[in-house]
């Protein structure tokens, strides 16, 4: 635990409270009334309700739309099923600022449905539920619809023999198993669209603000530290009360249910019923998914003879010090130094968590790995360059200052993915190895490495994908002449003309394609199927 504790205390911990600190502290001494004064304003009061309602709001669209999808890829067997399931999780893998700009491509000034039809949707909040529902459509699919694959069908057809119709069959003997997985799921995208940032940024415009922008807009902008903490304290307890929500939701779907093989669930589609619905859920997805990326793709390629992409080779000077795509390179860089520290962090975390004999301040621990990425991450940009800022930890001019960042948000991914696997493995095994001779290391590389290697490799890709996309605290670190791909993405949209937007899709586009070959490749090496994200 010494390593993965250090880690999170000082590249976490220290700059949040630093930041909080010079916010609050005045000539040494607290002003707590600070806190009353800001969350009085009406400003403030507005940026709580549109955070909150439109979380909320987002949600309950999210579960609308994907659910009937969750049943469709749990318990429906069709042609392209796997691909088409890989394909609905690219999404979730792509930086919210490729997701923003995938919209703003469709519903924005010259976007495919002003071209059609005159109709611009950005800068509305139609343009922002649709987004969220977009990057959070594969939670739902792959957490519900991981645990209905699981469910005995004969539970629902012994009701069906009672006399239940196929409605009340399924809501008083699946819905009560699927209420776990589904407040979970809930949970799960209540906090990415409460903590939303990259996709408010780009198609809010000036008018909605989250606590997420607005802790942004009074940090960089405003220069208001006092209003910032307060709003990151706020953010701070409601991402609290989430996660704990969420962890008694994952218990009681880990303990309540009796779970068969996924693989012997799934039936071809009978009666028009089920055939509609598939056509339904094919339809979605053609719309709400593939098109937005087609049209990002689309735009990218709109200047004669691939220009866009051409004129990424080039600097002029002003809005970066290099050539954009010296951008791609940098965040391949960085994403690898992040995804090395996000292993060796998460894999001693996760190995910790699996004894047995673990205490409770271990398995609090578990809770907070998961802060990261609940945390304003502009919160966090920022007091790195506050706290690290003197030595012996004076980091400010230190590329490994953005794989830090990013490796904060890998690491939780790696403790998911490796903590089921570590957990499956019989400590029996462990026990004869020892008791034959094996010190603890010959142990862990003879019996533990060879079964949890492949979760490691997927892990190492989760913790790759989302460190590439990182964008609320790179945007902060990362040096002019070394920007990463998010940030050169949003630097591009910034700036008026039609070669930057153009440059900004063909960033966009190359982003999508590194993120979506990193998931098809994770897709390959996953064996687990339990429903875990």
């Amino acid at each position: 635990m010494a390593l993965p504790v250090a880690f999170f205390a000082v590249f976490f911990a220290w700059p949040v409270a630093a930041i909080v600190a010079r916010g609050l502290k005045v000539d040494g001494v607290w002003q707590f009334g600070r806190m009353t004064d800001v969350v009085t304003q009406p400003d403030i009061r507005h940026v709580l309700w549109f955070t909150t309602w439109q979380a909320l709001a987002s949600t309950a669209l999210t579960l609308l739309l994907a659910l009937p999808a969750a049943y469709v890829f749990a318990r429906l067997d069709f042609p392209g099923r796997q691909l088409l399931r890989a394909v609905v999780t690219v999404p979730f893998v792509l930086p919210t600022v490729v997701v923003g700009t995938a919209f703003l491509a469709l519903v924005g000034r010259g976007g495919l449905l002003d071209e059609l039809w005159g109709v611009r949707l950005d800068t509305t909040v139609w343009a922002i539920l649709l987004a969220h529902v977009f990057f959070n459509y594969a939670v739902v699919v792959r957490t519900v619809g991981g645990l209905w694959a699981q469910l005995d069908p004969r539970q629902e057809q012994a009701a069906r023999m009672l006399g239940a119709s196929p409605l009340r069959a399924w809501r008083k003997v699946t819905l009560p198993a699927l209420g776990p997985a589904v407040a979970a799921a809930a949970l799960m995208v209540f906090l990415f669209t409460f903590t939303s940032f990259g996709v408010v940024q780009i198609l809010g415009g000036p008018t909605f603000s989250t606590l997420e922008v607005e802790i942004y807009r009074q940090t960089s902008e405003v220069f208001d530290l006092s209003t910032a903490a307060v709003l990151t304290l706020v953010q701070f307890v409601a991402v609290g009360a989430i996660l704990v929500v969420h962890a008694w939701t994952v218990r009681r779907r880990e303990t309540a249910l009796r779970l068969v093989d996924a693989a012997s669930t799934a039936r071809r589609p009978r009666g028009g019923g089920q055939w509609a619905l598939l056509s339904g859920v094919l339809t979605t997805v053609v719309l709400l998914i593939l098109l937005p990326l087609a049209v990002l793709v689309r735009r990218s390629l709109d200047a004669p003879g691939l220009g866009y992409y051409r004129a990424l080779t080039d600097s002029d000077g002003g809005t970066f010090l290099v050539a954009p795509l010296h951008a791609v390179w940098t965040s391949l860089q960085y994403a690898a130094a992040a995804t090395a520290i996000a292993v060796l962090v998460g894999a001693l975390a996760a190995a910790a968590l699996t004894r047995r004999d673990a205490g409770r301040l271990v398995r609090g621990f578990d809770a907070l790995l998961m802060l990261p990425l609940g945390v304003s991450a502009v919160t966090v940009g920022f007091g790195f360059l506050i706290a690290l800022d003197k030595p012996p930890l004076d980091l400010r001019q230190s590329w490994i200052l953005v794989p830090l960042a990013q490796a904060l948000v890998g690491a939780p991914f790696v403790v998911r993915t490796m903590l089921p696997v570590l957990r499956a493995v019989d400590g029996r095994l462990r026990e004869a190895a020892a008791v034959l001779g094996a010190s603890p290391w010959r142990v862990w590389r003879e019996v533990d490495l060879p079964l949890v290697r492949r979760a490691l490799l997927v892990a190492a890709g989760f913790a790759f994908a989302v460190s590439l996309g990182e964008f609320g605290a790179t945007v902060f670190i990362a040096r002019p002449d070394n920007p990463t791909l998010p940030v050169a993405v949003a630097r591009l949209l910034s700036r008026p003309g039609d070669l930057n937007y153009g440059q900004a899709m063909a960033l966009s586009t190359i982003l999508m394609v590194v993120c979506a070959a990193a998931l098809l490749v994770l897709e390959r090496l996953r064996t687990d199927r339990t429903g875990e994200f």
